[in-house]
């Protein structure tokens, strides 16, 4: 079954996420722990202003310079991701009131329009059963107090029905960072980094977040917004009693809407007339149920709610699909108490007036049945087998596979299934706010439909009463299958110049690129990713494992380019698993899994996993004769070596790796080695051997052309000259890759080079070469809000500075030209950024 094409190559520098925590600092002593300085060793720096990072010791081994917060790229945005507010919406007001107050006594007087100085951050939580509104209150909520939030409103869908579809708070932190104007680069791949991030980012901000569907408090802390003056509106079907304890939550139960409610719901989606209370009454209170009535009449000149109630109480003794367990009775509107809860301290006073049940039956179970057997048949067909598993989001593409029909068919029925109030549109909401500021992506362009968890559970329970167990399985392979083949046609197109393995891709061969550049097949397996993972999850429940690895291996380009490394790992564990299993069908799997399994770990900066992952993966390839794999594990396991600075372990395993890659006959594989190589011979000092090295390379790339790894090389062989005390020879090269980076648009790329330039200004005493470089650098650094700007920018004050004071008639000259370690003995600052 396996199949390979293209050439060999570890894509982890082109376009890869950026960098994420250095190596641990090594102390020369006992960790964390100063002593007394020796003796006539002095604890001050003279000559000047220093500017960027110091380091001050008696002996230095190797140390890592963690850079300030990552700054807000300019004329970022001010966050408004909320979604737009249902038209269709009644009651609710104690609960505006309610939270309303809560807010006037967190914030001071006269703090009402969002600035100045705070209290402390408020949070809220609304929790009640599925289906009783949560979300729209929220949203409610928000619209109605958003004036107060100049700075900025955030929206997540935690997708807390279960901890398997609960969304991980790191991949929602990913987005919110986006969102309020960090750059992609900078944004940390660990999550405890990445809260931190949030938590300085939003320092001084006083922002409005909703956390809809929450799972549990743990899911829910880090995504808190510490500012003062700050409001978080959480929904949930639990009263997350831990945010009460450890953060003073106000949690608010909400019940069923009062009969007069419910009615008045009704009447404002399809009128009134005789019957429509005893049909309020048969909804039990739950906007989930009333709107779903409420669309059917709708659809009629003259809504006939007397027989829209005869038909809820006959389907609701029909016991073929019994109610979703989420559901609530109207006797009973909350739920079991969860690990979280804790006593509530406010209600909605509507939920003490609920309807009473009018049967045994759950209140739900009437107006579902109802509202489903007005379906045409492919519309319910295709409702049933499109919700076999939980999905984020539906597209036509995806419905039409799980349907077995053709995808205008398919739109269609989606579009029938929303006019009916079992879908909801999900095109616009988080599908903006994914993007963020720097997101300038061509939209794929697809209409998307959520369905909501308590319809889902329905339509299943549906699809194995009517479809059986054999139906809906194959209804799900089906959908997988699509999967797999739309994301190798993606991704195929975010790195043309992989080589890639399996059947998916050998069916590409021949065929026109599916997506105009990259960037817009990028944007689409963004858009899917939730999905993605979802698919291998499902491939897995279902023992397919043959689509298990399959669905990892497309979508390699998403996490290369955009990380998202929680998810990453979590799905290629279970890609790791399933090639295992597939040894026979196809060997080369195992490798391939672990070799991007281990770059997950090592985006997360977990060495050691990482290295067991591309030893195993090497070791896997070798097995089944897989040359190129084994030379990708290989090189892997040295850029590992070459991002912890052991330089003669990469250099050795580069070594291997040529030699393997020459076996396999791949020129680009083989040039990217070379740089590799010379990369670690000018961490070992080795600078003449790695200036051959590099020319060599800088060589094999031209040859391709590679124009962009060759600029690459440049910058590398660049730094090399400066290193080796040849700075005249690196004037060429450097001012070659400015040229190259700028033709491309690589704004951090050209930000390094101007930095690199600026130091070759200052080796030759050019101060005005050295201020030019490095306003430059500070341009590009501030476009893309890097954390090296505040270092920069303290050069050029320095710099500039010095240069006044020796242009003045009594100035002197002072300062330092560089990051300055001081202190007796030698040492060795390495920067990550």
């Amino acid at each position: 079954m396996g199949s390979v094409k293209g050439p060999l190559v570890a894509d982890l520098e082109p376009g890869a996420p950026a960098p994420s925590s250095a190596a641990d600092a090594v102390p020369p002593d006992e960790p964390g722990t100063p002593g007394p300085a020796p003796a006539g060793v002095r604890n001050e720096i003279s000559g000047g202003t220093v500017y960027g990072a110091v380091v001050q010791a008696r002996t230095i081994g190797t140390v890592t310079i963690q850079e300030a917060t990552p700054a807000i790229v300019p004329g970022a945005p001010v966050p408004r991701t909320l979604p737009p507010v249902t038209r269709h919406f009644v009651d609710r007001d104690a609960v505006l009131a309610e939270v309303t107050r809560l807010l006037d006594e967190a914030s001071p007087k006269g703090d009402a329009d969002g600035t100045g100085d705070a209290g402390a951050p408020l949070v809220v939580v609304l929790w009640g059963p599925g289906g009783v509104g949560k979300t729209a209150t929220a949203l409610r909520l928000a619209a109605a107090l958003r004036g107060r939030f100049g700075q900025g409103e955030l929206y997540a869908d935690l997708r807390g029905a279960s901890a398997t579809t609960a969304a991980a708070p790191s991949d929602v932190l990913s987005r919110f960072l986006r969102d309020l104007g960090v750059h992609r680069d900078w944004i940390p791949a660990e999550p405890d980094a990445q809260e931190s991030t949030f938590r300085s980012v939003t320092a001084d901000r006083r922002v409005l977040t909703v956390l809809d569907d929450a799972h549990s408090a743990a899911q829910v802390r880090p995504l808190l917004a510490a500012s003062p003056g700050s409001l978080t509106i959480v929904t949930s079907r639990a009263d997350l009693g831990r945010l009460v304890i450890e953060y003073g939550a106000h949690p608010i139960r909400l019940g069923p809407l009062r009969t007069p409610d419910a009615v008045g719901l009704l009447a404002r989606l399809g009128g009134t007339g005789p019957g429509v209370e005893a049909v309020a009454r048969r909804c039990g209170g739950m906007p989930l149920a009333l709107c779903a009535i409420g669309a059917r009449a709708a659809g009629r000149q003259q809504p006939d709610w007397e027989l829209l109630e005869r038909e809820m109480s006959t389907n609701g003794e029909d016991e073929a699909a019994p109610a979703p367990h989420g559901a609530a009775t109207a006797g009973d509107a909350a739920p079991a108490a969860s690990p979280d809860s804790a006593p509530s301290a406010a209600a909605d006073p509507a939920a003490a007036d609920a309807p009473p049940a009018t049967t045994a039956e759950e209140p739900m179970r009437g107006a579902m049945d109802a509202s489903y057997g007005h379906l045409s048949e492919a519309a319910a067909r295709l409702f049933r087998l499109a919700s076999l598993r939980p999905w984020r989001h539906l597209t036509p593409g995806a419905a039409a596979a799980a349907a077995g029909i053709a995808e205008d068919a398919a739109g269609s029925l989606l579009a029938e299934l929303a006019d009916a109030r079992l879908l909801e549109d999900a095109t616009g909401g988080e599908k903006a706010a994914e993007t963020g500021p720097e997101g300038r992506a061509d939209a794929s362009g697809q209409v998307r439909h959520r369905l909501h968890d308590l319809w889902r559970e329905y339509a299943q329970q549906r699809a194995l009463t009517q479809d059986g167990i054999a139906g809906a399985a194959a209804a799900v392979r089906r959908m997988l299958l699509w999967y797999v083949r739309a994301a190798a046609a993606a991704d195929a197109c975010v790195l043309p110049g992989r080589w890639h393995l399996g059947p998916a891709y050998t069916r590409l061969a021949g065929r026109p690129a599916a997506y105009e550049n990259g960037s817009s097949a990028l944007t689409w397996l963004r858009d899917e990713r939730e999905n993605l993972a979802e698919a291998v999850r499902a491939a897995a429940d279902h023992g397919l494992d043959d689509l298990t690895w399959q669905l990892c291996e497309a979508m390699w380009g998403l996490h290369l380019r955009l990380g998202f490394h929680q998810q990453w790992v979590a799905t290629h564990r279970l890609g790791v698993e399933a090639a295992i299993r597939c040894a026979e069908e196809c060997p080369e799997a195992e490798g391939r899994m672990r070799a991007q399994l281990g770059f997950a770990h090592l985006g997360l900066a977990e060495y050691g996993q990482a290295r067991a992952q591309f030893a195993g993966a090497a070791a896997a390839d070798r097995r089944a004769g897989h040359v190129r794999g084994e030379a990708t594990a290989v090189e892997s396991l040295g850029l590992l070596q070459l991002k912890q600075e052991r330089w003669s372990d990469a250099a050795e395993c580069f070594r291997t790796a040529r030699r393997l890659a020459r076996q396999v006959g791949d020129p680009r594989a083989l040039a990217l080695l070379e740089h590799h190589l010379g990369r670690a011979f000018q961490g070992m000092g080795r600078h003449e051997e790695a200036v051959v090295q590099l020319r060599h390379a800088q060589e094999l790339l031209r040859a391709l052309p590679d124009p962009y790894n060759e600029a690459r090389v440049l910058m590398s062989l660049g730094r090399t000259l400066l290193d080796a005390g040849r700075a005249e020879e690196a004037d060429e090269p450097l001012e070659r890759a400015a040229s190259v980076m700028a033709a491309e648009g690589s704004v951090v790329q050209q930000a390094d080079l101007a930095e690199l330039r600026a130091d070759r200004a200052a080796l030759a005493g050019d101060t005005a070469g050295e201020s030019r470089h490095l306003r430059a650098a500070l341009g590009f650094h501030e476009r893309t809000g890097s954390p090296r700007t505040g270092a920069v920018r303290a050069r050029l004050d320095q710099v500039e500075s010095a240069a006044r004071r020796r242009d003045a008639p009594s100035g002197r000259a002072g300062g330092k030209a560089g990051r300055e370690v001081s202190g007796e003995g030698s040492g060795e600052v390495s920067e990550e950024g």
